[in-house]
């Protein structure tokens, strides 16, 4: 580890390739009761797909994001490294 650099800053520079994936709340259940939640089942599909592919998560956030007129759905946003 060089001087200055954090264990962090050292386990991501490993990854040569980055990917980032969206898992977003199902636009109808917003629309009929105004919030819904992440689909965990659609979420470990992908994950388990992209982990079989050789890549790791390396990061995730959660982010609202405004949908159609009045109504906000929130939003996973997943960085995947290999």
């Amino acid at each position: 580890m060089n001087i200055g650099e954090t264990a962090v800053e050292q386990k991501h520079s490993r990854y040569t390739q980055y990917k980032v994936i969206q898992i977003s709340e199902s636009g109808c259940s917003t629309i009929l009761l105004g919030a819904a939640a992440i689909p965990i089942d659609i979420m470990q599909q992908k994950l388990n797909a992209e982990a079989a592919k050789g890549w790791q998560v390396v990061f995730q956030v959660i982010e609202s994001r405004r949908f159609l007129l009045f109504w906000t759905r929130e939003t996973v946003i997943v960085t995947l490294g290999r």
